[in-house]
């Protein structure tokens, strides 16, 4: 067996310099050889390709050889169906070993002799997807599977094998049995075994077994692959928007080996090599290829005609981690800022819910499996699933139940419990990136001990409470101790167990603040200031809370108001993720008042502002200091009893009425609340009031109940609304405006034109677009409505199919704005020329005309409501006026000329500018932590803002600003009052914090390479221009180039680059 950590780096090495040909089909050339039944070993033995390494050596050998002279750097053992569960087929299981082995011999044998020091050849072990997916036909077990690709593996490595490659995956189940059995072999010889993983794409865009790309690279990202890509399926077109997404998801290298197009009736293959080689440098001038090559179909001359199409091209540089926090079942959630807080449904739980402990307990497992869809279906983005109970057997529980819920939802799955072997059970279950509730320190580090390796293995994010081994409190209740606990937790999770801070979610812990316990007074206040410790403190993290413990002991009604008014105070501070009853969210804009004002006093302990004169404790309350801390014990309980009372007391007897805020309101501002509170109860006789009033359908749409969605997009911005109940509100808009479009009127006259529209990839938002698609279609229009989430290449077959006047496009996030230039780019690609209409909430026309429509390159139109896109859509469909509003709509020269612009840019090559010195001393840096400052008193801030810029510069005073203040003149003074307000405001809510740290650097062309400290893989690669002149500078010439390598053994110093991020405090651009 071959030294594999050292063969591992060597691949990497070279993969870092050049792309890499893999080779073609092995079917498609053995088919060419004309083999007969004893060819293959006799008639029960035809068709095992594998037994071929023992019949007919030579002519496996012949393929690889051919595949070599054809460039080739990579070769697949012939071992594709080599696994026990295959081989069975043809009663061969006892000889795996033994055939694989063979297998990676005879490729090993070729290699060697077409190896060069400047081109080394390897052999890559194929390890194809068995005739089983586990999660679409069953029939095998997760173990069964483990099993059969370590013993797999093992014949392979020990014939030779570089590379171990999982491919053609279509269930990420079956990867994940793959991996730990390669892990598990791994252990056993003492090597980190270089893997592989390739997945095939259907056309329906997912993989078999349901998950997209996104959702796949969450699950596999902890895994230090070679590469992860793409092979078979489809021809390459199809996989361009896949491809594209993958490369800009991962670290680590990327493949694509597609089949040679798709097979015609006569099941040949219609992609010749040249046009096969021709729709790869797409992707390779893209820069998103590291590794290339053929799968069905293709022969050596694919190979050859690929291998000269890359010849000199530079490969891929991967991006650094990126730290976003991604968790994925079928479909991924990002944990993001625009998204926060991620809604974990607490209800499958059997501490927490009488129903669902029922339902397990009379082994009903697709009824309890249905409160997990209702969970999902009522805005949860995650579930959390407790089947530990003192009266049944967990281990038992997890098969059935898992079973059944995997294919209710595609969100992720919060694992809890605290027994390893049911945690590891569960996991084997979930295809996505899952997330383990949760460990913490109370018996030291025994639960990390036990926990952790489960989570680096199957790539799982981990829970870790606030709890550590204090015999007094263990369980942290003050701010500080929070953060204590959970840096200790984070250096042992970070430092002795590897797990990355972005896989990390602290619980700073709930204590209920309505019980009368003094020991939980001020727990709430304490819980919000711990999370934004934590937050600030610990980079990269995110935090997590139980929400509804902080009410128990109120009466229901209060319950859900504290609960609500609660979730949103943590949220101001920084969480992340709520574990919440998804389908009894209470809205905190909803709540009166009142009920917010009773709820606000009883979690932060406010001192009474009203009370009877001849109240007991009206002396405690006159004198109680505002903050809870400093409150005396005695006061602390009276403030405490006195708002469990008044909460009480005012909720007790009768639920809340729900609809009690909107009764009085005039009809329009009803209508409107209906959208603020997503509720739907009256809505369609509101709706019809206000038609009996004379109001035409389109004129309520645009009136009322597009105030309703501004004003839910104005609280979402604000916090007060969470995105679970933004799609709530939603949904309500969908019923009215759908009741609404039956009595729209009709145009009279034909079909004016065809429209095809959707909402782009990666958003789900399509209120605005089915506005669009109502009023054009009550206008003549005729519309193909194509829904979310829509890929390019849906949009390139329905354009296709429909031939379409115009396509439009549409997106509420940010991101969506990128992928609209995205999508232009490919619909240029495929040769679509007719007008694109654009509109979003993040969209601009400034950003149609510099970022879009330079991608189309024909026009491109921005509207900003559905009104404006009616309006287009007629000028477009007037001969009169077309032409012009075309021209009106076409790139900008400017954004036209950027391509050359860019090419001679890049022209301009590589070598270090002369002007820019380098025998230079290097100081060293400092410290290589990153570290955080927060200012605490801006006064701090205020002294380095120059006088003379803000008073003369920016607010326009003209003059000696200081002398006209000493001497009082009015315009002075007024300005002078104005900034000394602004900074007493500012002092408030303003928290100034910065995070810096110093990277080891090196020069790498134009571009610099970020390293930690004393590693030789890049953390990040920052790509810069450089001016055309002679002797043009680029920013990567102030650094130090790699040392050569006797230098670098010696020790030679590298350079250095701080990298600094600033901010005044979240909200500050809103205030």
């Amino acid at each position: 067996m071959r030294n594999l950590t050292q063969t591992g780096r060597e691949l990497r090495e070279v993969l870092a310099q050049r792309i890499l040909i893999l080779d073609g089909a092995m079917g498609t050339m053995l088919q060419r050889a004309h083999l007969t039944a004893e060819d293959f070993g006799g008639a029960k033995l035809e068709g095992c390709n594998e037994h071929l390494v023992a019949s007919r050596p030579d002519v496996v050998a012949g393929i690889h050889r051919a595949y070599l002279e054809a460039g080739a750097d990579i070769i697949e053992a012939d071992s594709f169906g080599g696994t026990s569960i295959v081989l069975a087929e043809y009663g061969l299981e006892a000889r795996v070993y033994e055939l694989n082995r063979l297998a990676a011999a005879l490729a090993r044998q070729a290699a060697d002799d077409f190896t060069t020091p400047k081109k080394p050849r390897f052999v890559a072990g194929s390890m194809g997807p068995t005739t089983k997916a586990i999660s679409v036909t069953g029939g095998v077990t997760f173990e069964q599977l483990r099993d059969a690709y370590h013993e797999q593996a093992r014949g392979l490595l020990d014939g030779g094998a570089d590379v171990l490659l999982l491919e053609t995956c279509q269930d990420t189940r079956n990867i994940k049995a793959g991996v730990l059995g390669i892990q598990k072999l791994g252990q056993e010889i003492g090597h980190e075994i270089p893997l592989m993983i390739s997945v095939t794409i259907e056309a329906m865009g997912t993989m078999l077994a349901g998950q997209d790309i996104e959702a796949l690279w969450a699950s596999l990202d902890h895994l230090q692959l070679i590469s992860l890509g793409l092979n078979c399926g489809t021809g390459p077109e199809f996989m361009t928007d896949h491809l594209r997404t993958l490369a800009g998801l991962t670290s680590g290298n990327v493949s694509c080996y597609p089949n040679a197009g798709l097979p015609n009736e006569e099941g040949v293959y219609l992609e010749t090599p040249s046009s096969l080689a021709a729709q790869l440098e797409k992707f390779v001038r893209h820069s998103w290829l590291n590794i290339v090559g053929g799968c069905c179909g293709t022969t050596e001359e694919h190979i050859r005609a690929i291998a000269q199409m890359t010849e000199g091209q530079p490969p891929r540089h991967p991006p650094g981690r990126s730290h976003c926090a991604v968790y994925s079942g079928i479909e991924a959630i990002e944990a993001e800022e625009s998204t926060r807080p991620l809604v974990v449904g607490e209800r499958t739980n059997v501490i927490g819910s009488r129903l669902f402990k029922q339902l397990v307990a009379a082994e009903q497992w697709e009824e309890a499996s249905e409160i997990a869809r209702r969970q999902v279906k009522s805005g949860a983005h995650i579930v959390d699933v407790c089947l530990q109970s003192t009266e049944r057997e967990e281990l038992k529980d997890v098969p059935p139940f898992y079973e059944k819920l995997i294919r209710k939802v595609k969100v992720p799955v919060m694992i809890d419990s605290t027994d390893p072997r049911a945690v590891e059970l569960a996991l084997t279950y979930c295809q996505g990136k899952s997330l383990i509730n949760s460990i913490n320190l109370e018996d030291g580090e025994e639960k990390f001990r036990r926990i952790c390796p489960l989570a680096k293995s199957y790539g799982a994010a981990i829970v870790a409470g606030c709890i550590d081994e204090d015999l007094m409190q263990a369980q942290a209740f003050t701010r500080e101790r929070k953060l204590a606990i959970a840096e200790r937790s984070f250096r042992l999770l970070t430092e002795s167990h590897g797990i990355l801070p972005e896989d990390i979610v602290f619980d700073p812990l709930v204590f209920p603040c309505a019980t009368g316990d003094e020991n939980y007074i001020g727990g709430a206040a304490e819980t919000m200031e711990g999370i934004r410790l934590i937050k600030e403190k610990i980079p990269f993290v995110r935090t997590i809370l139980g929400i509804s413990n902080v009410s128990f002991g109120l009466p229901p009604g209060a319950r859900e108001i504290v609960n609500s008014v609660f979730l949103y105070y943590c949220t101001k501070a920084g969480l992340d993720l709520a574990i919440v009853n998804a389908e009894r969210i209470e809205r905190f804009a909803s709540i009166p008042d009142a009920e917010r004002r009773l709820a606000e006093d009883l979690l932060f302990n406010h001192v009474p502002r009203r009370f009877p004169a001849d109240h007991p404790d009206a002396a405690l309350f006159r004198t109680a200091p505002a903050d809870w801390r400093e409150q005396s014990r005695e006061q602390k309980i009276a403030i405490n009893q006195f708002h469990i009372a008044a909460i009480t007391e005012h909720f007790r007897g009768a639920k809340r009425k729900k609809k009690e805020s909107s009764q009085g309101l005039p009809l329009d501002q009803r209508i409107s609340r209906y959208i603020i509170e997503g509720t739907r109860d009256g809505l369609v006789e509101d709706l019809e009031r206000k038609r009996a009033e004379g109001v035409r359908p389109l004129e309520i749409i645009n009136g009322p109940l597009m105030e309703g969605m501004a004003e839910v997009g104005r609280l979402f911005n604000n916090n007060e609304l969470i995105v679970a109940e933004v799609l709530q509100s939603a949904e309500a808009m969908k019923a009215a405006v759908g009741h609404l479009e039956q009595f729209m009127e009709k145009a009279d006259t034909a079909k004016r034109a065809r429209v095809v529209l959707a909402t782009v990839k990666g958003d789900v938002h399509d209120i605005g677009k089915n506005l669009v698609e109502i009023v054009l279609k009550n206008n003549g229009y005729e519309v193909i409505n194509l829904g979310i989430k829509v890929p390019p290449e849906d949009l390139i077959r329905a354009y296709r199919e429909h031939r379409p006047d115009a396509i439009g496009l549409s997106g509420l996030l940010v991101k969506s704005a990128e992928q609209m230039a995205i999508t232009a780019a490919d619909l240029r690609e495929a040769g679509i020329e007719i007008p694109l209409l654009v509109g979003g909430a993040a969209l601009s026309d400034k950003f149609t005309r510099r970022k879009i429509a330079p991608r189309y390159g024909n026009p491109v139109c921005y509207a900003k409501d559905a009104m404006s896109g009616l309006d287009l859509m007629n000028q477009l469909s007037d001969p009169a006026r077309r032409s012009a509003v075309l021209q009106a709509h076409s790139p900008a020269d400017a954004a036209a000329a950027e391509e050359p612009r860019i090419a001679a840019t890049v022209a301009a090559g590589e070598e270090r500018s002369p002007r820019v010195r380098v025998d230079i001393p290097i100081p060293p840096a400092p410290y290589l932590d990153a570290r955080l400052r927060v200012v605490p008193d801006l006064n701090e801030i205020w002294g380095y803002i120059n006088p003379y810029m803000l008073y003369g510069r920016h607010l326009g005073y003209k003059g000696q600003f200081e002398k006209a203040v000493a001497e009082r003149e009015p315009r002075a003074l007024e300005l002078y009052e104005n900034v000394e307000e602004v900074k007493r405001v500012a002092a408030t809510f303003m928290k100034v914090r910065a995070v810096w740290q110093f990277f080891e650097a090196e020069r790498d062309g134009n571009a610099i390479q970020l390293f930690s400290e004393g590693s030789s893989e890049p953390l990040h690669t920052f790509r810069f221009e450089r001016q055309h002149a002679p002797g043009g500078l680029c920013l990567s010439d102030y650094v130090l180039p790699r040392p050569p390598a006797g230098r670098q053994a010696a020790g030679a110093a590298r350079d250095h680059i701080v990298l600094f991020v600033v901010t005044a405090g979240e909200g500050v651009r809103e205030r």
